[in-house]
């Protein structure tokens, strides 16, 4: 204890009553751990939001190594729009509608806080530094469409999208389930009579926030869109009897972006656990070293468990077994999307059968968007609608009685009368109230995006705003967007014909050079360049 504090106290106290004294200090050093405390909370926070916007990287080395090399920098680009036009709707009215409103009666949209105004200035910091947190969470929602729509889809259309998700669309999940408003958010202690059957849904870090609802729209979206020129159907729109493969360009970028999104999502879902705007707003400990810990299992077994199954299938198959890195590298995110939603409140063995799971969902899920003629160049759906759909239901199977008192903060002997069902059976009840919110959750996520992004999509398209035009697919992205004129892709790519087509009706004087100098960039030229 410092001496200042002590003599400002008996100051204070004229020096004689020893109780007011004591008093005097205990209220000042309340105080200081109180600020102490909301530091920590503070750096935290944004050391977590951090890893999760360094995540957007990830995400565009997935998406380009993915591609075919005509369309990396089209690719690239929507990536860094995700960021640009997340930011900008969400600061406007996005975080409003998600957080925004009376915080003691229930509301299906957020009211206040546009343009982040209304905050007093004690309340700012910690207002400044959620925003920020939960804009990468915004952004990773809207980024998740991004690749599912490569090598097909109009620029502008992508900004149009991005913004409407993460400025409206997005932040009313948001509000429902995370915001103390939300018809969905779970709470307890006096609060807990309030929410859903006494408990509400509970989505730690967002498998039903962040990745059902970035899959579903980017399921809604691809419907809408179609496939790539070739990828199921030939010229004249006839199925083909094998889907035609179109190899992306770069397995090591595609393995870089895998192992950042990783590397982030301990940000995603260690600094879940925080609550800037809680009275005790000091690091629950004992949640975030679960948080990293089951993440780590849940997406190293759902990495394993979808490279052996797939070489078992494809021994079965084929005849020959086949080491599939793409199999690993999906497996592991579909495990990571799983346990998103549970990984604080679910003990390690949990974790890693929701793994296993996972990367079987991911595998099955894979091959039913080709059988039915689906086309998702990164296979976002399976990764992030799959794992998330799980992910929202293993919560209320798996929810941990000792896991759940350190997340409401409840003593040793307090009972937590809803937890996961598999424990609720062990204690010879029938409860099954948490699994029944977790599934009207997850019903409201899969509702309100289509009845809200299938119109959007669908007017685009109806205005012919959403889908490339055919022969600028067929050049590729980057000749018709960027400026970039191929020199030396393969003829079967990208056609010199179709390019010289191209370039006669845009009118343009480049034409395809099909004696391209060997000392030049063999990946094309950018007209624009130096």
């Amino acid at each position: 204890m410092s001496n200042s504090i002590v003599n400002e106290c008996i100051q204070d106290a004229g020096g004689g009553d020893v109780t007011t004294q004591l008093e005097c200090v205990a209220q000042i050093l309340s105080v200081n751990q109180k600020a102490e405390s909301d530091l920590i909370a503070v750096f935290f926070l944004v050391f977590c939001a951090t890893l999760v916007f360094f995540m957007q990287s990830g995400f565009a080395m997935i998406c380009s190594g993915c591609v075919r090399k005509k369309n990396v920098q089209n690719t690239m680009l929507k990536s860094l729009l995700d960021v640009c036009g997340s930011s900008i709707a969400f600061y406007l009215v996005g975080y409003a509608f998600a957080f925004g409103g009376n915080p003691e009666k229930k509301s299906f949209i957020g009211t206040s806080h546009f343009l982040l105004l209304g905050a007093d200035d004690d309340n700012l910091a910690m207002l400044y530094t959620h925003w920020f947190f939960q804009f990468a969470f915004a952004a990773t929602a809207a980024t998740i469409v991004a690749g599912t729509l490569a090598e097909r889809c109009q620029m502008n259309a992508y900004l149009y999208f991005s913004m409407a998700l993460t400025g409206f669309v997005y932040p009313v999940i948001v509000h429902s389930i995370w915001s103390s408003s939300g018809f969905l958010n779970a709470s307890t202690g006096s609060n807990a009579s309030e929410s859903l059957l006494g408990v509400g849904m509970i989505d730690f870090a967002g498998s039903g926030v962040v990745h059902v609802t970035g899959g579903s729209c980017a399921l809604l979206a691809t419907l809408l869109l179609g496939p790539r020129k070739g990828r199921f159907y030939d010229d004249r729109g006839n199925k083909l009897e094998e889907p035609k493969v179109f190899p992306g360009h770069s397995k090591s970028l595609q393995m870089l972006g895998t192992m950042i999104l990783w590397f982030g999502w301990y940000g995603f879902n260690a600094g879940s656990a925080v609550d800037v705007f809680s009275s005790d707003s000091s690091l629950n400990l004992p949640i975030i070293s679960a948080a990293v810990v089951n993440s780590t299992l849940s997406g190293s077994i759902g990495g394993v468990v979808a490279l052996f199954v797939n070489l078992v299938i494809q021994e079965r198959l084929t005849g020959e077994p086949l080491f599939k890195l793409s199999s690993s590298m999906n497996g592991a995110l579909a495990g990571l999307v799983a346990v998103t939603g549970c990984c604080g409140l679910v003990e390690p063995w949990a974790a890693v059968l929701i793994g296993f799971i996972a990367g079987l969902l991911y595998l099955l899920a894979s091959h039913l968007l080709i059988k039915f003629c689906i086309d998702d160049a990164v296979d976002a759906i399976p990764v992030h609608l799959a794992g998330g759909v799980w992910g929202v239901i293993a919560t209320g199977l798996f929810a941990s009685p000792r896991q759940l008192k350190f997340w409401y903060g409840l003593s040793e002997n307090d009972l937590v009368k809803h937890v996961g069902w598999f424990y609720s059976w062990g204690r010879g009840s029938t409860d099954f109230s948490l699994l029944a919110c977790q599934l009207i959750g997850l019903i409201f996520i899969l509702a309100w995006t289509a009845v809200t992004m299938f119109p959007f999509f669908f007017l685009l398209n109806y205005m012919g705003l959403f889908r490339s035009d055919a022969l600028e697919e067929i050049v590729g992205l980057d000749v018709s967007y960027h400026g970039y004129t191929p020199r030396t892709f393969k003829d079967e790519e990208v056609p010199a014909e179709r390019v010289n087509e191209y370039l006669a009706r845009s009118g343009r004087r480049y034409t395809y050079n099909l004696d391209p100098n060997p000392e030049e960039d063999n990946e094309g030229v950018d007209r624009f360049g130096d």
